[in-house]
């Protein structure tokens, strides 16, 4: 990586006793029911080394972060007040909150702020400037540091204003801890990768995917696929999909895929059909070109457990990004879950294995597995794109080493 990183600034004397401005990503979910309890804190915890280590080294701390989708206006219902709370508890340590993320009383707590100690702003997103990169949000944002880190890797795909505006304002811009073994894992599956290298790629639709498959087709020795997009190869392969999600303008698309993929790409042959899109709808298996016409492709079925694993196990690098089936209903949960085994198996045996954000980390999660692999990734989208071969702009603004 030849970015500026937080041990570079370390080095250089950079944290002691300067204002550290730091975006993070502590967009978690919240409880639906028990107002302000968070339900899972991993994103919190995975920023803790950085945090600590700006801490350790009398570094003031000024986090930033968005949390849900408040469209640029005021919403307390995604305030970040609790997540200062649980930091707090986390760091057994005061963590101060701003009631704002900008503002004369805002800029007052952080010019107050000592060595040492921590301050988390209000939600970035309750103003549009955030998302639409304002430059003088950004100004704002910037004249809190005297450096800024990046560690918010869920977020690094956007050029908002707290992770490409600020740069502009700043002269040292680093990369966090999170960030850079982010990037390292992804790297090494990108350019560096042990053979066989595969891919597996679930997920509702082909067309969050085509550019992922088709810069891995390059690079992966297998793909498979799994999730609801195996429809849309199916029917431009001439089966029958039933009732199953199709996407009709992407028919043309997929036989070009199959076409330059060849062997490499490996499509179900076996499917859980199921009457309707319910959990306790009654289900069959049936053969990939056997669909009948009033059911719905609900998972993967065993024979393709198999054949998926059997690659899995022998491959050396594996990257993972979506669900063989729709794994949120438990009957329909046996594909995601045996392939989440099936990667646990392959760390075991020495593969690095890397899992991308969302759905997946969710999926494996659920399995119980998240410690049984190599890196689980904070961000969907941002892993995504990085898969792609697309340049990340909240990466790309930091300043070269």
């Amino acid at each position: 990586m030849n970015k500026l990183t937080i041990d570079d600034l370390s080095k250089n004397g950079d944290l002691k006793s300067n204002r550290v401005l730091v975006r993070v990503d502590f967009n978690v979910p919240m409880s639906k029911n028990d107002e302000g309890k968070i339900t899972d804190d991993k994103r919190i915890v995975e920023s803790l080394s950085t945090i600590k280590k700006i801490i350790f080294e009398g570094g003031r701390v000024i986090l930033m972060s968005h949390m849900g989708r408040p469209k640029g206006e005021k919403n307390l219902k995604y305030s970040l007040r609790p997540v200062a709370m649980h930091l707090t508890d986390l760091l057994r340590k005061p963590v101060y909150f701003s009631d704002d993320c900008i503002g004369h009383d805002t800029k007052k707590i952080v010019n107050e702020l000592k060595d040492g100690e921590v301050l988390l702003l209000e939600n970035l997103r309750f103003y549009k400037g955030e998302e639409e990169n304002d430059e003088d949000f950004a100004h704002q944002l910037a004249s809190y540091g005297d450096v800024y880190i990046n560690d918010a890797f869920g977020t690094a795909h956007r050029a908002h204003a707290s992770t490409e505006g600020v740069t502009r304002f700043i002269s040292k811009c680093a990369a966090g801890y999170l960030m850079q073994k982010e990037l390292e894992y992804l790297s090494k599956a990108i350019s560096i990768p042990a053979h066989p290298y595969t891919a597996i790629l679930g997920g509702s639709k082909i067309s969050g995917k085509i550019d992922v498959i088709k810069n891995l087709l390059t690079k992966a020795d297998k793909i498979l696929i799994g999730g609801g997009m195996v429809f849309t190869f199916y029917k431009a392969m001439g089966y029958e999909i039933g009732k199953s999600l199709l996407e009709e303008d992407r028919i043309g698309l997929a036989k070009e895929l199959l076409h330059e993929a060849g062997s490499k790409l490996m499509l179900p042959v076996d499917i859980v059909a199921s009457a309707r899109f319910e959990n306790d709808s009654p289900f069959e298996v049936v053969w990939g070109n056997e669909m009948p016409n009033d059911k719905i492709g609900m998972d993967i079925g065993p024979e393709t457990i198999k054949q998926f694993r059997d690659e899995i196990v022998k491959a050396k690098t594996i990257v993972w990004n979506g669900p063989m089936g729709v794994f949120e209903m438990d009957n329909f949960a046996k594909g995601t879950v045996e392939i989440a085994m099936a990667l646990a198996d392959a760390t075991k045996d020495g593969a690095v294995t890397i899992v991308g954000g969302g759905d997946s980390a969710a999926a494996i999660a659920k399995a119980g597995l998240e410690h049984k692999v190599s890196h689980i990734s904070t961000g969907g989208g941002a892993s995504l794109e990085f898969l792609e071969g697309k340049k990340l702009p909240g990466v790309e603004a930091l300043t070269n080493k």
